[in-house]
């Protein structure tokens, strides 16, 4: 491959009260960007605050983490809900975040959907359009979104609006034949050689490895770590190494770069 920037993502923010998941602290200084919690699916006021200031402290790029409102489930069990109700969660929680943002001279850098969501959107005409308007009246954020970033209703409700999605891989999780990501309801210790593994053949060939054992093409620009899988920042930094030894260098996605990010032969 041609040396190329690779962001690394994390899901951070997502305690509530005296609650604590992930472990902030060590993950946010190994990654590059910052999905934060909004109060839906997890966060409160507090951590909100705490977590932009501290990936602000660090360099990282932060963007919002909107879910559904599901804290008993965390926002990974699909819900029926309508296209004006996603709009205004989505404006609610994205809203509350460049609250904070403003509040300490930042500005939002982009948007992930968190859980579940994803593929709501992907399905559900009516939801993927009501996504794609609450981006375009937030001011239109970059979209981070798993690959592949070429079908689905709230793709092409995006395209059509002129929103620029950035994809993502997850080397934590895995994928089914058709390229759709296996949400794990409570995440699990991820293998570290395996991860490793997963990225460097994302890296050299621009395919991922899925639970069948064929290999997927997958046009992205990011690599995801969950925040809060128990060895998370250890994921993290594998992936970071596996990206530098591929000879890529770490760094945010660019909200403004239209290039595509597909490896190089």
């Amino acid at each position: 491959m041609s040396v190329r920037t690779v962001d690394i993502n994390a899901d951070l923010g997502e305690s509530f009260g005296n609650w604590r998941m992930g472990n902030d602290e060590e993950l946010i200084p190994l990654i590059t960007s910052a999905n934060v919690a909004c109060g839906f699916h997890a966060s409160d006021p507090v951590t909100m605050l705490r977590t932009v200031r501290s990936a602000h402290e660090h360099g990282v790029a932060i963007g919002a983490h909107p879910g559904l409102p599901d804290l008993l489930g965390f926002g990974r069990r699909t819900m029926s809900i309508s296209g004006e109700e996603l709009y205004a969660a989505f404006v609610y929680q994205i809203g509350a975040l460049q609250g904070v943002l403003r509040a300490n001279g930042l500005t939002l850098h982009h948007i992930k959907p968190h859980g579940v969501l994803p593929a709501m959107l992907r399905d559900s005409e009516e939801l993927g359009a009501a996504a794609a308007d609450a981006l375009v009246d937030l001011g239109r954020p970059l979209v981070y979104f798993p690959a592949p970033t070429d079908r689905g209703a709230f793709l092409l409700a995006a395209r059509d609006r002129g929103l620029r999605v950035a994809g993502e891989i997850y080397p934590d999780l895995s994928y089914t034949s058709d390229a759709r990501v296996v949400v794990q309801r409570q995440k699990r210790a991820t293998d570290l050689d395996a991860a490793s593994a997963q990225v460097k053949l994302w890296l050299e060939t621009g395919r991922v490895l899925t639970e069948d054992g064929s290999e997927i093409t997958l046009e992205a620009e990011s690599v995801c770590v969950h925040g809060d899988g128990p060895n998370a920042p250890d994921v993290a930094r594998a992936v970071r190494r596996t990206i530098e030894e591929c000879g890529g260098v770490v760094g945010p996605v660019q909200a403004g770069d239209l290039a595509h990010a597909s490896a190089d032969g």
